[in-house]
């Protein structure tokens, strides 16, 4: 027996300690040994052999409590435990794995298994009565007393109607859904729940045998999802509380309390780990509901949603079931031990085990669990990413190794913030995947390409093939593609190799001229040949083939330098297209028609100064004293000028005008060059 103190509750294990197979290695230990151990001392034998060989994957306890049924592997079999006795009664197999069962009357006398090759075994109290198969896959059964139907849904869109009665099948429910996983009846007034794999809640009036209500419950908590990649809210669990209220379970880990009366839900409870929802039990007399996935059960109030404690038994769950009345609970799990929990505040120890409520409080231990419940873990990164980080040290961040833990609720509203659509690809990202599911049942021709980086891949299996066959003088290792330390490169998209990136595409032609160049003399036979440098006409080549991917990555840099200036235009003509705003200062004023002087703006300072109609200008100093100066050329420069004006001036006093001079002819010479010019 162990204790825990999750949220200042005492749970007490009271499976805890070696199981059998570890107690038969140790026969040959004295009895005297066994009782020094501390290990045996705490240990506590409830119930004999309440075990399975491998996997328990049902358990439940029938309506007078006086028997509990278990199924499990392997071989497949159901054990029956007396409670009085604290020992099995009997022990079945079966021919296949049991799904789950449902017990038919208020003792172990009539029960039906629902098994995994479309069988259901009628069992009474001296074995196997009768067996028959369904048209489907099932998933779950539910009995309906009033006409002794037993209702069987599961991969089909109809709800199958075995009459235990008349022993035959009747006219099925056929409903829109494609497929059913759960199915209750309430055992008030005898309504029939099933939930479908489309997240919808259908309620069935057994006496028209026609649907009374459709509820949607994937739309009320799809919005609330913290991880991306949960699973579709398909409903898993469904339980019903008393006549009016019941709980859902959903496969994204939600549990969802509904009134019949009301389309909304009452209240909705997350598990925060994204895994779906097994189990659902309510304590009414504690007013708790008890919901479980496949590594927590959680308890919490049903009004407010407050977690109460909540059992981490560390191995995978399968089912789970309360003993009425009291804190006594029996879980299905992954190992051999049917596990047993005892939570004193819920309520006191069964009848048949009343010992236990004062021997609980003679073995408490000073071991506590710390659970932090109702919080998300986040690492600096994501906090900074969320602007958290002002919030570290304070009482809203609990640091705990690498991160940090934040309320959930907290992070949800940020999160909404940072990223106000994360529904849309949510929503975008599940209808890709219901495509690629139609999709993949068409006939496709077998491909060994991976999904992630197929060009490198085939490039792989290319090499692969060219140099299959051919003999080679020393050992290679294994290819790429079968080596286990480079599995991720082609299953990861963190792996993937980005062709637009500006490195890629500088670095791809060398990549291709060396392959290239390393097939060209695999062809060859040459292999060892490409470390030796002594061929002239070698060396030659190699030179060449330099040459020609230095042009290829430099063509390939002038046409990114091209497309970056190109992007850098199309920027500047989307910022001169949108209208410029200008803040006016007081006194000033803005004409609309005015055309900007380019002269003036290449003017120098003190040739905008010359422009004004003074050319003094006063600076204050203080409030008494003042500075005049006025803006004057250099002598330097105006002497320059001067020189310059008086040289043009003579220039045109010595030139002579060419209008007066006529061409004469001269001897001896003829055509265009005979004439002078007088």
């Amino acid at each position: 027996m162990f204790v825990s103190d999750p949220h200042n509750v005492k749970i007490y294990n009271l499976s805890a300690g070696k199981s059998l197979p570890e107690w038969l290695a140790e026969k040959k230990k004295s009895k005297a040994s066994w009782k020094k151990s501390v290990e045996y001392q705490r240990q506590i034998t409830l119930i004999q052999e309440f075990d399975m060989p491998a996997v328990s994957s049902t358990v439940k306890v029938t309506p007078d409590g006086q028997s509990i049924l278990a199924t499990g592997i392997y071989k497949p079999r159901v054990k029956c435990f007396d409670v009085n006795n604290l020992s099995m009664k009997f022990e079945r197999c079966f021919d296949s794995e049991a799904l789950t069962f449902e017990i038919l009357s208020d003792d172990y006398s009539k029960i039906a298994f629902l098994q995994c090759d479309r069988y259901i075994e009628f069992h009474a109290a001296f074995g196997r009565y009768f067996r028959l198969r369904v048209p489907k896959f099932g998933r779950d059964i539910t009995y309906h007393t009033p006409t002794c139907d037993l209702y069987v849904c599961g991969s089909g869109s109809d709800i199958y109607r075995l009459n235990l009665e008349r022993g035959q099948f009747l006219p099925p429910l056929t409903s829109e859904s494609t497929e059913f996983n759960c199915g209750v009846m309430s055992p008030q007034h005898h309504l029939l729940m099933f939930g479908s794999k489309e997240g919808r809640v259908e309620a069935w009036d057994p006496r028209t045998r026609t649907t009374a209500k459709k509820l949607d419950c994937a739309m009320s908590c799809v919005d609330k999802i913290s991880d991306p990649d949960a699973l579709f809210p398909s409903v898993t669990a469904l339980k019903f509380k008393d006549s009016l209220q019941f709980g859902v379970g959903t496969a994204s880990g939600q549990v969802l309390l509904y009134d019949l009366r009301s389309s909304k839900p009452l209240i909705m409870k997350d598990h925060m780990f994204g895994l779906p929802i097994r189990g659902l039990e309510f304590h009414p007399e504690m007013n708790m509901t008890l919901s479980m996935d496949s590594s927590v059960i959680k308890i919490w109030n049903c009004d407010n949603g407050n977690l109460f404690t909540s059992i981490e038994p560390g191995v995978e769950l399968n089912q789970f079931t309360l003993v009425p009345k009291s804190g006594m609970m029996f879980i299905a799990n992954e190992s051999q031990k049917i596990l047993t929990y005892f939570i004193p505040t819920l309520g006191p120890a069964p009848r048949w085990c009343g010992f236990l409520d004062g021997f609980t409080e003679e073995l408490q231990e000073s071991e506590h669990t710390n659970i932090y419940d109702d919080y998300k873990f986040i690492t600096a990164k994501e906090a900074e990413e969320l602007g958290f980080s002002n919030l570290i040290g304070t009482n809203l961040m609990r640091a705990y190794m690498h991160g940090y833990f934040i309320n959930n609720n907290l992070y949800r509203k940020a999160k909404a913030l940072v990223e106000p659509f994360a529904f849309e690809e949510y929503r975008r990202k599940k209808i890709k995947e219901k495509i690629e599911e139609a999709r993949s049942n068409r006939v496709k021709l077998p491909s060994k390409l991976p999904q992630v980086n197929k060009d490198l891949a085939q490039k792989l299996m290319d090499q692969d093939t060219e140099t299959e066959g051919k003999k080679k003088k020393k050992q290679v290792g294994p290819s790429l593609l079968g080596d286990d330390r480079f599995k991720a490169l082609f299953e990861d998209k963190d792996f993937e190799v980005d062709t637009t990136t500006d490195t890629y595409r500088l670095l791809n032609p060398v990549v291709s001229k060396l392959v290239s160049k390393k097939a060209k003399k695999q062809a060859e036979g040459s292999d060892e040949e490409l470390e030796t440098d002594g061929d002239e006409d070698r060396e030659d080549s190699s030179s060449d083939d330099e040459h020609t991917w230095t042009k290829q990555v430099k063509k390939e840099f002038k046409k990114i330098n091209m497309e970056r200036a190109q992007e850098r235009k199309e920027e500047l003509a989307k910022a001169k297209a949108q209208p410029r705003m200008y803040e006016l200062k007081a006194g000033e004023s803005f004409k609309w028609n005015e055309k900007p002087d380019k002269k003036k703006k290449r003017a120098t300072l003190g040739e905008r100064l010359e422009r004004e109609d003074s050319n003094d200008a006063v600076k204050s100093i203080g409030s008494s004293r003042e500075i005049s100066f006025s803006v004057r050329k250099l002598d330097r420069e105006k002497k320059a000028k001067e020189r310059l004006r008086e040289h043009h001036e003579e220039r045109r006093k010595i030139q002579r005008s060419v209008r007066g001079l006529k061409l004469k002819p001269i001897p001896g010479m003829s055509g265009r060059g005979r004439g002078r010019r007088k």
